[in-house]
């Protein structure tokens, strides 16, 4: 279960969040939890989880160089200081607000998996492509772009998230039917990239207004692995619940 806090929290308020969520979370079994705060929250977050080992880091982003002339950018290497080991890439508002290319995006997870972190690279259609009968057209796409560079063997180092862009931030979730036929698409084309023992391997996150009152339907899909989690992930008490959805 991942949570996607995009620029929420300041440093404060991410210490303030760890005290009431680590207890939440105390003992929870068989779930990797991963929180990604904005870039300034990430040493006050790293210090909250010095003493835990129930929750991980991950980065909202980082650049495709170990250093450099890039101003404004971050490197694998600052991240992994504060104990960073997951990072989000090619989400939907980074490629539609901000312009990333596949191109840039591939580069990226290729750094990301030579950097040891583990990438978890977003896909998803937007209303306008699934209203026009192209989901699965430009899930291939982006898929085929954005794995490029990944070897059989860092396949299985690799995360997937399909995020229906019309789903994020809106209260729209994609009902079952449409998030497993995604995620059955998506499987069926990983075990032909890579092979369907590698394909098996690979968690693919659903992620697009997923909250309490969905969480336990979603998981309870054969190809949905978890879930990428965006504002109800802000609250200790919905995202604790969240990470404890019930197995059905």
């Amino acid at each position: 279960m991942a949570a996607n806090w995009k620029m929420h929290k300041t440093a404060a308020e991410t210490r303030k969040f760890f005290l009431e969520f680590s207890p939440a979370v105390a003992g929870l079994e068989g779930r990797d939890l991963v929180i990604a705060p904005p870039f300034t929250s990430i040493p006050a977050a790293s210090e909250a989880l010095a003493e835990t080992g129930a929750v991980s880091l991950a980065a909202q982003n980082m650049y495709c160089m170990a250093q450099g002339a890039y101003t404004g950018e971050i490197a694998p290497a600052m991240l992994k200081e504060f104990g960073v080991r997951w990072v989000i890439l090619g989400h939907s508002e980074r490629r539609h607000i901000l312009g990333e290319s596949d191109g840039l995006i591939a580069r990226k997870v290729e750094h990301a998996l030579e950097s040891d972190l583990t990438p978890i690279l977003c896909i998803g259609e937007t209303l306008r492509e699934r209203e026009a009968g192209r989901t699965l057209e430009i899930i291939d796409g982006q898929l085929s772009a954005g794995l490029a560079h990944v070897t059989a063997e860092q396949g299985g180092r690799t995360v997937l998230a399909y995020e229906p862009v019309w789903a994020i931030g809106t209260g729209k979730t994609a009902t079952a039917d449409q998030a497993q036929e995604v995620h059955g698409h998506i499987r069926s084309w990983l075990a032909g990239r890579f092979d369907p023992a590698i394909a098996g391997e690979i968690r693919i996150l659903y992620g697009g207004s997923v909250n309490p009152a969905n969480v336990d339907d979603l998981m309870a899909l054969p190809d949905v692995d978890g879930a990428l989690v965006g504002g109800a992930s802000l609250s200790p008490e919905s995202f604790s619940r969240l990470a404890r959805f019930k197995v059905r």
